[in-house]
């Protein structure tokens, strides 16, 4: 079983620049962060192969929080070879995250 990527501003651009990424902002702290993290875990499997699923502490990466404007968290990016097509905000069902996924499959 595969897991997420844990990213921070080393390896961001390294991790991200080509194919489906699914990056998630969160924080230790946050109470929706918390929901949507066993969700993420579950993807990263369902999804192994096909896209990378990631996750940014920012607490610990505020640079990366500051370069993509991150100001409400769980924010989620939907990248593709490297450029950012879709960002939601707020704990999404699973559903909705594989909707926002799928398309950039």
């Amino acid at each position: 079983m595969s897991g997420y990527i844990e990213l921070t501003d080393k390896n961001f651009d390294s991790e991200t620049k080509s194919g489906a990424v699914v990056v998630d902002f969160w924080a230790p702290w946050c109470g929706p962060c918390k929901m949507l993290s066993p969700i993420i875990d579950e993807l990263a499997s369902e999804y192994t192969g096909r896209a990378k699923i990631c996750k940014v502490n920012t607490d610990e990466q505020e640079e990366l929080s500051a370069r993509f404007g991150i100001r409400s968290i769980p924010t989620v990016l939907y990248m593709k070879d490297g450029q950012v097509l879709n960002q939601t905000v707020g704990a999404l069902s699973k559903q909705s995250l594989k909707d926002n996924i799928d398309k950039l499959l």
